[in-house]
């Protein structure tokens, strides 16, 4: 604890903060890059015009609350005042879509990567570049609103995720991490920047528009981890800070995505790593040795934060179903009377799953909240299916839930191993699924049919992982890679702890999946009639 107040009382420690779908979060981290103080706050999307947003002001109020509970977190541990910091990493959840005009006022509310509203642009445009460009990238919403023939787009100056625009509203600078920027538009491998082929090409087929501004001039410059994205201004101090007590000055690396920075918080940015993340809604990332042999719908090709081709799974939906049920558990427990502790329901519940037969005795669910680009559904309904003679009981039933929960997961990865046949020596899980020790993991292991690591870390999610980014800023004194600076430095060794599928727990997740995609269409029925 002295260890850690003098390290803040240095201006030595680094800050991490990370806007989440559920949750943005501060972490703070010594010079051995271990969290020693933290701070969070709770928001939630709305949904305004049809569109999953944040509004700005929800975007600060919510990041100075984060930042209040930071410092009431450290004066209530060491006594003191964060006055000075060594660095600052700004990260948020990926893509989606910021536009401002030249007096830096945003155009439409901010639409985020939960939107499913861009298929024909996305379609257009995975066919013109011959690459595929998902739903809720930057681009697919740049002409999405082109073909919609938005009044806004004439006056766009700039455009940008929410990561980049915070930075940018703390620092001055128009930069994006590579990993980020990647969701923004294809990265080119070789110059580890945007793909001139694509720009030049996108530029073509939006000439008889007449914008005035050229597709270069509205995105944000690509940056590796490492290299100067800028210091914290003296406005930006403020813009975090509202006490006044956080000085100006502060180096910030460069802005990074969720998938990156939890490719960092799980030691997964070499070639043959990978890990998944899996809260709200979950994404695998696979780090490539080489490019796949050609698009694939279901696979997003981004970057690690230093440049690494990356196949990234990515699904809307993962624990939010889960959660609603675990949730009518509680009331029930309510309703008798009895004490309720979440942690004691998930853990009893999950466990529980475990006893269940390998195949959750023919149960489904579909943890569809929103729309699910992976299966082709636009929309979502949570939806429970059974017959008669399924065997329902409680342990299958949330089994059942468990699988719904990597269920989409699994079918994109299906690709990657059995198709493009994709080398990985290890894949690491974190997030609120992983949370009941054993069981996430087991489920994720067999959908997979893989070996999954957990670390002690990995409840530390993005906000230590960009944390870490801003480390490798200014503590990389050996010049070294990413990755050789977070094996030596950060995790020295510690790869978790492994769990191996099961031969049972595979055929079964196999035979559940197989029965999930049979019964699709009973889903595609709820989104139609449903309303």
């Amino acid at each position: 604890m002295k260890d850690a107040k003098s390290t803040i009382e240095a201006g030595k420690a680094i800050l991490g903060i990370e806007f989440g779908s559920t949750r943005i979060k501060a972490v703070l981290i010594d010079q051995e890059n271990k969290p020693i103080a933290q701070g969070s706050h709770t928001w939630e999307n709305q949904l305004v015009d049809g569109l999953w947003t944040y509004s700005i002001e929800a975007i600060w109020a919510g990041v100075q609350d984060c930042y209040a509970d930071l410092r009431a977190n450290v004066k209530s541990q060491y006594g003191i005042e964060i006055e000075n910091l060594a660095a600052i990493g700004i990260s948020a959840m990926m893509h989606g879509y910021m536009a401002f005009n030249d007096k830096e006022e945003i155009l439409v509310p901010f639409r985020t990567w939960r939107n499913t509203n861009t298929g024909k642009a996305a379609a257009e445009l995975s066919e013109l570049f011959v690459y595929n460009i998902p739903l809720r990238w930057s681009i697919s919403h740049l002409y999405q609103a082109i073909l919609n023939k938005e009044e806004h787009v004439k006056d766009i100056t700039f455009f940008t995720t929410l990561a980049g625009y915070v930075h940018w509203q703390i620092t001055g600078e128009k930069v994006l991490g590579i990993g980020d920027a990647s969701g923004m538009l294809p990265i080119d491998p070789e110059t580890k920047n945007y793909s001139a082929e694509m720009i030049e090409k996108f530029d073509k087929l939006v000439a008889p528009y007449g914008y005035s501004w050229k597709l270069t001039d509205i995105l944000p410059k690509v940056l590796l981890a490492g290299e100067n994205a800028g210091c914290l201004t003296e406005e930006g101090a403020k813009k975090l800070d509202v006490s006044g007590h956080l000085k100006a000055g502060v180096p910030v690396c460069p802005p990074e995505g969720d998938a990156g920075t939890g490719m960092v918080a799980t030691n997964a940015v070499k070639q043959r790593t990978g890990n998944v993340s899996a809260g709200t809604s979950s994404f695998s990332m696979i780090v490539l040795e080489k490019d796949l042999s050609k698009p694939y719908e279901m696979i997003d090709m981004v970057t690690t934060p230093d440049g690494s081709l990356v196949a990234m799974v990515h699904c809307n939906n993962c624990t939010s179903d889960l959660n609603a049920w675990v949730n009518l558990f509680k009331e029930y427990q309510e309703l008798m009377g009895m004490p309720v502790d979440m942690d004691e329901i998930f853990g009893k519940l999950y466990n529980h799953a475990l006893a269940g037969d390998a195949d959750c005795g023919g149960l489904i669910s579909y943890n569809y909240f929103s729309g699910e680009p992976v299966t082709g559904l636009t929309e979502g309904r949570p939806l429970f299916v059974r017959t008669a003679s399924d065997k329902f009981n409680l342990a299958n039933f949330m089994r059942a839930h468990l699988y719904a929960s990597v269920g989409v997961l699994k079918i994109g990865n299906d690709i990657l191993f059995n198709e493009e046949k994709i080398k990985v020596d290890r894949i690491t899980g974190h997030g609120g699924l992983f949370r009941t020790k054993g069981v996430g993991q087991r489920v994720l292991a067999a959908a997979i049919n893989s070996p999954i690591s957990v670390m002690e870390t990995a409840g530390e999610g993005g906000a230590w992982g960009i944390a870490l980014l801003g480390s490798y800023l200014v503590n990389n004194d050996k010049k070294q890679s990413l990755a050789d600076f977070l094996d030596e430095k950060v995790f020295a060794g510690n790869a978790g702890v492994e769990v191996s599928p099961t031969a049972e727990d595979v055929a079964g997740f196999n035979a559940y999946i197989e029965n999930y995609k049979a019964c699709l269409p009973v889903e595609e029925a709820a989104v139609k009639y449903k309303k």
